[in-house]
């Protein structure tokens, strides 16, 4: 039998992911803001409709919580502050997404 040799390269492919910062604007229940107020917060802050609105304020009412908002931690950072400005309890929650 022949003794054949050879030099066996792989080739490795790398796939380059696109990493996607995201943050979620998050507003939570209290006991002291009406719903009246929340939704107008909502309507003036995040330009929501007030149907949006609406639907937002009885899910913070009902779960604690509910992202309000959603996009790049700049574009959310003046919104939070307006919304807390305005007492509501919110935050931003950064996470990284990998495409």
């Amino acid at each position: 039998m022949p003794n054949l040799s050879y030099d066996h390269e792989e080739d490795v492919l790398l796939e380059e992911l696109e990493v996607i910062d995201k943050s979620e604007l998050i507003v939570f229940n209290d006991d002291f803001n009406t719903f009246d107020w929340v939704i107008k917060c909502f309507i003036e802050v995040c330009n929501h409709t007030f149907e949006q609105s609406e639907q937002l304020s009885l899910i913070v009412h009902f779960k604690g919580k509910a992202t309000v908002k959603t996009g790049p931690y700049p574009e959310l950072k003046p919104l939070k502050d307006a919304l807390v400005d305005r007492g509501l309890s919110a935050v931003i929650e950064s996470y990284q997404e990998k495409h």
